[in-house]
């Protein structure tokens, strides 16, 4: 095999490339790749699992009116979160940082099956998020360290088959959980659970040691923290065109540009800022977020929209209407399994090409659906998203961790997901105000074909809820029940429309990745001296799997980086 080298650092890029950035035995390995997992299965499984026990927990509490609050506090503090864990993981080092954040969710899943009232619940689910905002990225940074590249287009394709059975198995854990036990359950399971992930880590993963005391941009953090949290809450409460009216929500948005103009500023003074903007200089990186953020829009779109499509044009049951994002489920899975392999054969760049495009395929094709479309097609149809999103996601960590090095592996990585994550708050609330406009346009046609009085329609089309309820759905009379269904037929029509839209957006910027990425020669050698000096046992071992690669390299196949 030709070695190809370096001209900066004079190191095989090859070899060099194909070298983890912490070598650890095989058994210390598997036991922090199982720690982690164990760790990201518990923070996917409390997206879920409250679901199927939140009727009891109203009727033992009361706070039906605050009732999403309890999923969004959650799903608020661990989304806000991330990007700051990343960077501290590169500040302060992974594992110290990984086990607190497992404890910051244990003591929050503690304090909420503890909970005496529903508010109680809310604020303890917060503090839970802002755990889980660090296990699932903390948990992809370690397995970018103790790993190849080649090795973790493998191992990572794990990460989305504990995403895909934890939300598959949450409701259905949930449920039983309540049923025999007691909803605090729901919570307390956690505790076990995640002291056993955590001392896997323990025992096993060594990292060369920080020294010196990082200057930690806490302004700029604090100012990200208060721009997403508003950005995410005037999302969600303006997912109905209405609400813009409110002048809460107006301020609500001027100061979502306030405190992100502010944190441009504290980025630009800090000497180590939360978000390096020198890091989007990086093509991989910067497209890869952009793309991330793009099929994040239309992902949950999907998960929205799609059982609001099954209840309230097909009639079907609150179950079934889960159940139809089971193919989603399974098709990411089985594709992010088989994706690792396929990205080593032909390269990252047509795995996630070949990703977007079946994604955007999808989206085309569950736009055209309405009331008479069979159910398998759009089961079908489902799946071959799921499919896509499995390549994508794969491929996309895969390559902007192998685009950086280990000094800006965390940030990266978090990036990556965040963008996903915010991406897909800003698809559900466009999606929602596309869905009530175009409601709102048929109401005419609605009280036409029914007859009933123009205040009767107008609350119905204002709160299509009678159709996913089916004591309310069977009261309503059979003109209006057809009218509304083929009005939300169409008007969900526009919303996956939308979503073929973004997810077309996806594929143009798709096409702008590089055709592979860069070794990461220069930056890796900059930490791999800097861990020399900190950590001489871990590099010693690296030498020896240097050494023995070079001396065991099999000329029938040769490793190659696309």
């Amino acid at each position: 095999m030709e070695i190809e080298f370096d001209k900066k650092s004079e190191r095989p890029i090859e070899l060099f490339d194909d070298q983890p950035h912490v070598v650890l035995s095989t058994v210390s390995r598997r036991m922090v790749t199982a720690g982690i997992l164990l760790g990201s299965f518990l923070a996917a499984l409390e997206t879920t699992v409250v679901g199927t026990a939140m009727p009891t927990i109203i009727a033992s509490m009361g706070g039906l009116n605050v009732y999403s609050w309890v999923f969004s506090a959650y799903l608020l503090t661990s989304t806000v979160t991330v990007p700051v864990w990343g960077r501290l993981s590169d500040l302060l080092g992974r594992r110290n940082l990984y086990l607190a954040a497992i404890i910051i969710f244990l003591v929050g899943s503690g304090l909420s099956g503890a909970a005496t009232n529903i508010w109680q619940l809310i604020i303890f689910r917060a503090v839970q998020g802002l755990g889980a905002g660090g296990i699932i990225p903390l948990g992809m940074t370690i397995n970018g360290d103790i790993y190849t590249w080649k090795e973790r287009a493998r191992v990572q394709g794990l990460f989305s088959m504990v995403w895909g059975v934890a939300s598959i198995l949450g409701p259905l854990a949930g449920g039983f959980i309540t049923d025999h036990f007691s909803w605090r359950w729901v919570f307390y399971i956690n505790i076990p659970f995640g002291i056993a992930a955590m001392l896997f880590v323990v025992l096993a993963l060594k990292e060369p040691a920080k020294t010196g005391k990082p200057a930690i941009d806490y302004a700029g953090a604090s100012y990200l923290t208060i721009a997403i949290t508003l950005l995410l809450i005037v999302l969600v409460e303006t997912s109905d065109a209405r609400a813009w009216t409110n002048p809460l929500m107006l301020v609500a948005a001027a100061s979502v540009l306030l405190f992100s103009w502010l944190f441009v500023r504290a980025e630009q003074r800090a000497a180590e800022p939360i978000v390096p903007f020198a890091i989007f200089r990086n093509r991989i990186v910067a497209i890869g977020s952009l793309t991330s953020f793009l099929v994040g829009t239309a992902m949950f779109g999907c998960i929205s929209f799609v059982p609001l499509f099954v209840q309230g044009t097909f009639g079907g049951s609150a179950t079934e209407s889960g159940s139809v994002l089971t193919p989603l489920l399974l098709g990411w899975v089985v594709l992010a399994l088989i994706g690792g392999r396929l990205m080593i054969k032909v390269g990252y760049r047509p795995t996630v090409l070949a990703g977007l495009i079946l994604v955007f395929v999808s989206f085309a094709i569950l736009s055209r659906f309405g009331t008479w479309t069979p159910r398998w097609m759009l089961l079908a149809d489902i799946g071959l998203l799921g499919s896509g999103m499995g390549l994508v996601m794969l491929a996309l960590i895969i390559a902007t961790q192998n685009s950086v090095g280990r000094s800006q592996l965390g940030i990266a990585t978090s990036l990556n997901q965040f963008a996903r994550s915010i991406g897909g708050a800003i698809g559900v609330a466009v999606m929602g105000t596309v869905m009530t406009i175009g409601l709102a346009s048929q109401q005419e046609a609605i009280q036409a074909a029914s007859g009933l009085p123009e205040a009767e329609v107008a609350a119905i089309v204002h709160n299509p809820s009678a159709l996913i309820d089916p004591a309310a759905r069977s009261a309503l009379k059979p003109e209006l029940l057809h009218s509304m269904e083929k009005a939300l037929a169409s008007a969900l029509h526009d919303v996956f429309l939308v979503g073929a839209i973004f997810a077309g957006l996806a594929v143009v910027a798709g096409f702008f990745l590089p055709k592979s990425w860069d070794a990461p020669a220069a930056n890796q050698t900059k930490d791999r001296e800097n861990d020399e000096m900190k950590c001489p046992a871990t590099v010693e071992a690296s030498e020896k799997f240097l050494l023995a690669e070079m001396t065991t390299i099999d000329p029938d196949n040769e490793p190659s980086i696309h």
